[in-house]
């Protein structure tokens, strides 16, 4: 697999688009940060780190609302392998005039683009959520 983030976020997609409660990633430091980011952001019910004696696994539980819709409307990636998008801290891309959010990876560890402007760092932007 060339892009493990890509499949992390393309395995959210396809099991809110089936209508699963929970979804099992297998596990990585960063897809652990990018999981308490969408926590800490309301995005996602919560999450446990499985361990199966290899690399492990994160459980993902999904949250819907009340008539039954995705919490998470889109998850997109935007730096992959081929094309890595890199933002210096005065050119984070606010999602959706700051409804959604952008996943950056700096110096400083993964965080949001509310954050990274914070510390006025820049980074490679992994995904947008919204």
């Amino acid at each position: 697999m060339t892009d493990p983030i890509s499949d992390f976020l393309t395995r959210i997609r396809n099991a809110q688009r089936a209508g699963h409660r929970r979804v099992d990633v297998p596990a990585s430091k960063v897809k652990r940060a990018v999981t308490q980011i969408l926590l800490d952001k309301g995005y996602i019910q919560n999450y446990l780190d499985i361990d199966d004696g290899k690399q492990g696994l994160i459980r993902l539980f999904l949250k819907y609302d009340h008539y039954g819709h995705p919490v998470i409307k889109k998850i997109k990636r935007v730096s992959r392998p081929g094309l890595r998008k890199y933002v210096p801290s005065v050119d984070i891309p606010r999602v959706l005039n700051g409804y959604g959010i952008a996943i950056l990876t700096t110096s400083k560890g993964v965080m949001t683009d509310k954050e990274a402007r914070k510390l006025n760092v820049g980074g490679e932007v992994i995904c947008y959520v919204y």
